[in-house]
This record gives structure tokens, sequence and C-alpha cells, in this order.
């Protein structure tokens, strides 16, 4: 693991192009095993998590031509036998299950230990996958080793699922695009990077409609074509450059924004006193802008965020917002409605001088503006958490360390090098 040697109090401004989107990308990779065709993408980001799945695909006879410095990839899965390795599949990261329904398609039978883990955000189950795979025709059962099997090919189904999960919707319209016959989701998420991923499968030649919708139906086909794609900019990134310009007080500017995605993201940053505006594609955070939380007319109620399942707002830029807050003048409100564990990393984050109280597992209140210091603190498992820990690092004079950060790589390829760019005096310790 490596640490990130940081020192603050700097001004962070420039301009900034943001990496391919690690949330679209990931299920979009998985796709390409139902592709009978090559598939060549484009605004590849360079992350650890995909390094990972490339591994993968190598070890069960893909054929990978990645080039880093192009940003481009060309996935040729003609070449695969007859079975893999359970062992072989990508360890340390959740996505990896967003391969069961290619690999079902594929190879008709997967052998897993049946040990499904959680991470520091919570308990992330495998129930909601299993219950899609099921719906639609799998046949399931664990003694020890968990078994998945299809006799030849998923069968259209009709499932309302119990709540709006990205990869359990992402699973589904793997599935059901090669189903026989049509499904339906009730209950789908809608988040940018699934519609990316439907639109993906959508240019293969799968019928889906819905598409940025609660309710997803998927008319099955019996093949889907090669196809190419440009990955879309990751909007959790435009929002981190554009975090790290408001709490240093300098002007950010990020180009190749998705601003079609950001009504509810820039209204939580003007709670915070940050004005963002768009030009264009470009998303500009001014400098010099004073931190003030902004009271509600209901006085009596704390200003407040609430991260939940989209449109909502997107609950992992939930620790850039609390990072802004801690320098920012008055008392917000913080609300997870997705993670038990979203708030685990807030003992790191008061080691600065941050004043945050607990409230319950999914709820929390900064108090802002206290003497803040400069501090050695350990990075959780969770990407947006060490980039938080980053941003008040930054905006402290001083040098400050945050401990085993490499979590950032697994969402921000160059991250330092990114940043230096923006004027940041921060380095990795290998």
């Amino acid at each position: 693991m490596a640490d990130l040697i940081v020192h603050g109090g700097k001004p962070l401004s420039g301009e900034i192009i943001p990496s391919g989107n690690k949330n679209a990308v990931l299920p979009i990779l998985c796709a390409s095993l139902l592709s009978s065709g090559p598939v060549e993408l484009s605004n590849v980001p360079a992350i650890t998590d995909i390094e990972k799945l490339v591994t993968f695909f190598r070890s069960i006879g893909s054929q990978i031509d990645w080039n880093r410095e192009e940003k481009t990839m060309r996935l040729d899965h003609s070449g695969l036998g007859t079975d893999f390795n359970p062992s072989d599949l990508p360890q340390g990261m959740r996505s990896s299950v967003l391969l069961f329904a290619p690999l079902l398609f594929k190879f008709k039978r997967i052998s897993l230990d049946s040990n499904p883990k959680g991470c520091t955000l919570g308990i992330r189950e495998l129930d909601p996958h299993l219950e899609i795979l099921a719906k639609l025709g799998a046949s399931i059962s664990h003694n020890g080793v968990l078994e998945i099997s299809i006799e030849d090919r998923f069968q259209g189904a009709e499932h309302w699922a119990d709540y709006m999960s990205v990869t359990t919707t992402e699973t589904f319209v793997m599935a059901a695009a090669l189903a026989n016959g049509n499904s339906k989701l009730t209950n789908a998420a809608s988040e940018p990077h699934v519609q990316d991923l439907c639109r993906f499968l959508v240019s293969m030649g799968a019928r889906i409609e819905g598409i940025g919708t609660s309710v997803l139906t998927v008319s099955g086909i019996d093949q889907l074509s090669g196809a190419t794609a440009e990955i879309s900019s990751d909007h959790h990134e435009v929002a981190t450059f554009l975090a790290l310009g408001a709490i240093t007080g300098g002007e950010v500017h990020v180009l190749n924004s998705t601003p079609q995605h950001f009504d509810l993201i820039t209204g939580s940053f003007a709670k915070l006193g940050v004005a963002i505006r768009h030009e264009g594609d470009t998303a500009i955070c001014p400098a010099n802008q004073p931190l003030r939380i902004q009271q509600p007319f209901t006085t009596n109620l704390l200003p407040k965020i609430e991260a939940a399942p989209w449109p909502y707002f997107p609950v992992d830029l939930l620790p850039l917002m609390i990072a802004l807050a801690t320098r920012a003048d008055g008392v917000m409100h913080f609300w997870n409605k997705v993670y038990e564990g979203g708030f685990s990393w807030l003992p790191e984050l008061t080691k600065f001088g941050a004043h945050a109280v607990m409230s319950d597992p999914h709820r929390i209140i900064v108090f802002g503006n206290r003497p803040m210091r400069p501090a050695s603190v350990e990075s959780p498992y969770i990407i947006r958490a060490a980039v938080a820990l980053y941003m008040m690092a930054a905006s402290i004079e001083g040098n400050s360390i945050v401990r085993n950060a490499d979590p950032i790589r697994r969402a921000h390829p160059y991250f330092a090098e990114n940043l230096r760019k923006l004027g940041a005096d921060i380095e990795w310790d290998e």
C-alpha cells in the first residue's frame, strides 16, 4: 500500500480533463463477453480494477489490446475455452459479481466459494443477484460451494426488486438481453453508468426500453454483435476536481464534464456556499468562494444533504461534501441512506480537528470552521473517503500524510499527476 504525502495550504487552480467513468467501464467490459464479435472502447481509464479484469479475461482465452496512453481497448472473446478456474476471478473488487451473467452465458455453469463478503461500506449481499438469475431461469445451489447453471440460455421473466441496486440492475440487463422472451425489472437503478451500460448493449443490438427510468423492459434476442463505444466522463471525478478547487480557494475548470447530470450536485455545492457554473461541457468552480452553509427557510431544521440511489444526490460523493462542510461556517446534517458503514472513516477526519457527531450509522452532523491542523490519517477502503481525507490535507497549511491511500487508484488514474497540474504539492510514498 502507498501513502500520499501532502504539503497543503495551496490553492488548486487550472484546467483538467476527467477520466472515463469507472462505474461504466467495468460493467461494459463484463458485457463485452456477451458479444459475438470484437468490441472497441475509447476513453478507457488506466485503473487497477480494469487491470484485474483484463488479467482474468486473458486467463480464459480472450485477446485484449489495451493502449493505456491512447486510452483505447480492443476485446475479442472468440477464443474462449469451455471452462474457467473460479480462483482466477478478480479479487478485491465488488464489481466482479457483474461477471456472473456473462460467464453463465458463455460457460453455462460457474462454481464459487460460498462466502459473500462485505466491505468497508457494509454488507454487500449477493442475494439480489441470485434472485435475478433464478428468476431468469438459472439453477442455484450452495453447500459450501455456490453452484449456478443454466440449461441453454436465460428465460424471460418479470421481477420487482427490493431496492434500486446498481449492480443488480446491470446483472438483469446483461442476462435479459440474450434471454428467450421478454423481461421486465421494476425498481431498477437509473444511475448515469447504468444508462451507459444499457446504451452499450443497445449498440450491440439489444432491445431495451425505459433507459434512465425505474422500469426496464428487455426483449431478448439470439445474438449480440460487436460494437464501438466511448466511455463517458466520470461525473464523480468531475465533482472531485470541483470540490478540490472549492476547499482550497482555487479556480478549477473541468473539461468534458457531464452537465446533464449535475443539477442536484450543483445544488448541493450551493448549500455549502459554492457556486458551480457550466459553460458548454466545461464545469467551473470560481476562485475564493467563502464556504458558508446556507440556512433553510424553515429555521428550526438543520440544512441537510441526503444521499440515496439516483436521481438523489450520489452517495459516493457524500464524503466530498462532508470535507467541504468541515471548512464552512455553520452546521450541516448529512444522511447516507444506502450504506450502514459509510461514515466509518470519520475518526480519521477528526484528527485534522474536524467536529462531526454521528447520530446513528446513517446520519451525522458536522459543525464547520473549527481550527484545523495537519495530521497523519489512515485511509479506509472507500475511494471517495480517501479523496475527502486528501481534500482536508490539501486545505490545511503544513505537511500531512494519508496512509494506505491506494483505493484512490481504483477510480482516479494519475491522481497525483493530475493534481500537480493544478498546483498541488503531492507525492506517493510507495
